[in-house]
């Protein structure tokens, strides 16, 4: 999925299937995948760079199903040092189209004012490899969709060799003090710039 374009991607999550909550539990290795409207191709090249970075701050997802159709999680951050961002977890409709999704919901009293603002959904493209579009709640209600991102559990993918998402590269300090709430809000800040 690391190479696709916006454009399959978005035909990728449509075909895709609704998973059931319990199929997303324990650890899941994550890899942000590329942002819609940022398809110039060096800048696209040097996100995916950067997403493929050994240092790259999120690691991934870790998610716990309660048994009643509902569950919990939170991201891994800073090679795993850190754990940061709940979220709650339940199958609803999905923003994208006319099929269900596994929501992320952010809006947690613990997580900082931006990071509520952000509701994910997932879909299974395989087994054991799902994707995921990133949402930002922008000022009047209005979500946009911010990046697309793949998660896996794939043995390979704990070593970040999982073709499915791509291998990872160890390179770029720049990732080191960079992450995802960054990388979101710069998206909404572009949105902005664009109207």
């Amino acid at each position: 999925m690391a190479d696709l374009s916006s454009e399959s991607l978005w035909k990728l999550y449509a075909l895709a299937k609704t998973p059931a909550i319990e199929d997303l539990e324990g650890r899941l290795v994550g890899r942000m995948l590329t942002v819609p409207g940022l398809e110039n191709p060096s800048v696209a090249r040097t996100l995916r760079g950067f997403a493929a970075s050994g240092t790259f701050p999120w690691q991934g997802k870790t998610f716990d199903s309660h048994g009643d159709g509902t569950g919990e999680g939170i991201n891994r951050v800073l090679g795993d040092r850190k754990n940061w961002f709940r979220f709650a977890t339940f199958i609803g409709p999905s923003r994208a189209g006319d099929f269900d999704a596994l929501h992320l919901n952010y809006d947690n009293p613990g997580n900082p004012t931006p990071i509520r603002a952000v509701k994910d959904e997932l879909r299974e493209v395989a087994p054991g490899l799902w994707l995921g579009l990133a949402y930002l709640r922008l000022p009047g209600g209005k979500f946009h969709m911010a990046l697309f991102f793949g998660l896996s559990n794939h043995p390979d993918a704990q070593s970040g060799q999982a073709p499915s998402l791509g291998k990872r590269h160890s390179k770029g300090l720049l990732a080191t003090v960079i992450g995802l709430p960054l990388l979101l809000a710069g998206a909404w800040w572009l949105l902005k710039q664009r109207k």
